[in-house]
C-alpha cells in the first residue's frame, strides 16, 4: 500500500509540473501564458502609447479687448468745436433796418433781432449859454465846487451836462443834491425819449460765419460783438 501511495503522490507532482510548465497546454490543460507570440501581436503600437492626465475643466478666455478708437483727425477735432453765440446792441430803430439789410445774404436761422426797448434818460442840465465864452465861466466856477461835468450832446450845446439818470424821480434827487452844494442855475430836461430798440444775437457761429463778421461791421454802428450773457 506504501508503494501505491508514494506512485500516486510522485504521478501528482509530475502531473503539477507538467501542467505547471506548459507541457500540458497541447492537451487543452495548462495555464495561460502572458508572454506569448499572439498577445504580442494583438497590441497596437505599444512603444507609442502615453499616459494622458485626466482633462482640466478651463476657464474660457475673456473676449478680446475692443482696439482703442483711432485719434480724430485735425479736421474732425475742428468741427467738434463747440459754436459761439455773439450779440451786440442796443440798436435803434434806424440802426435795426440798416443791419437787416446787412445780413439778408446770411443763412436763415443765423441771426435774430431781439426786441430790447430803450428806457428814457433825463440830465441836470445847465444852458443852454449864449456862447463858449460863458462855457468856460461856468466850468471854471462848477470846479470851484469840486462838481463834475460833462458835454450834454449836440442838441444841448451850448451847454454842460452835471449828471445823467434812468428816470426823471432820480435826476430830481440829483438836482436837489447839486443845489445843497451851491448850484442854482440847473435844471432837470429829459435826453432821450422812451424808444424802440433792438439786440442783434448770432446764435451759432462757427467756421462758415466767422469771414462775414467782418463784411458786417459797418452796419454795427460802433457796436461791438460779445459773448451772449
Amino acid at each position: 500500500m506504501l508503494r501505491v501511495a508514494v506512485l500516486v503522490l510522485l504521478l501528482a507532482n509530475a502531473g503539477y509540473y507538467a501542467w505547471s510548465q506548459g507541457l500540458l497546454r497541447g492537451w487543452g490543460l495548462g495555464p495561460e501564458s502572458e508572454s506569448e507570440p499572439q498577445r504580442m501581436e494583438q497590441q497596437i503600437a505599444p512603444d507609442n502609447l502615453r499616459i494622458v492626465p485626466p482633462a482640466r475643466r478651463e476657464t474660457p478666455p475673456a473676449p478680446p479687448a475692443s482696439a482703442p478708437a483711432a485719434p480724430a483727425s485735425p479736421a474732425a477735432a475742428a468741427s467738434a468745436e463747440p459754436l459761439a453765440c455773439l450779440q451786440a446792441g442796443v440798436f435803434d430803430a434806424r440802426q435795426a433796418e440798416a443791419l437787416r439789410a446787412a445780413l439778408a445774404p446770411w443763412p436763415e436761422g443765423s441771426w435774430a433781432m431781439e426786441a430790447t426797448p430803450i428806457t428814457g434818460r433825463w440830465m441836470v442840465y445847465m444852458g443852454r449859454f449864449a456862447d463858449e465864452e460863458t462855457v468856460a465861466k461856468k466850468r471854471a466856477e462848477l470846479r470851484a465846487l469840486k462838481i463834475g461835468y460833462d458835454r450834454p450832446g449836440a442838441a444841448l450845446e451850448p451847454g454842460l451836462s452835471l449828471g445823467r439818470f434812468s428816470t426823471e424821480e432820480a435826476a430830481q434827487r440829483g438836482l436837489g443834491q447839486l443845489a445843497s452844494q451851491g448850484v442854482r442855475t440847473a435844471r432837470v430836461v429829459q435826453e432821450r425819449a422812451d424808444a424802440p430798440g433792438y439786440t442783434l444775437r448770432l446764435p451759432a457761429v462757427g467756421d462758415a460765419l466767422r469771414p462775414r463778421l467782418d463784411v458786417l461791421q459797418p452796419a454795427l454802428a460802433g457796436k461791438t460783438l460779445r459773448a451772449c450773457g
